[in-house]
């Protein structure tokens, strides 16, 4: 496991569409533990494969109350509802 860095909004690989997960392999895992280990040092609530530099769709989002981090591979949006209140933020968009 290693900590991988997170790359800023001025990257290239930010501004790209990533292709879906299609080997669940070694490669996979490791790049999943690495990425828990970023978002855990980081301090924030989620990370996404491409803030790393891999163009996957592949992401963390950490449950702040149970303290559980879930692991997507190849998410997809199916409905939304409600609207936030609170601050947002991004760990490739420091400061905003």
């Amino acid at each position: 496991m290693g900590l991988r860095k997170i790359l800023t909004d001025k990257e290239p690989a930010l501004h790209k569409v990533c292709k879906p997960v299609t080997d669940f392999d070694k490669k996979l895992h490791k790049l999943l533990d690495d990425m828990t280990d970023t978002l855990i040092d980081s301090g924030g609530v989620g990370l996404a494969a491409p803030q790393v530099g891999i163009l996957r769709r592949v992401g963390l989002v950490l449950d702040v109350e149970s303290e559980t981090i879930f692991e997507l591979i190849n998410p997809e949006i199916i409905s939304t509802s409600g609207e936030q209140t609170g601050v947002e933020g991004c760990l490739s968009v420091p400061g905003k």
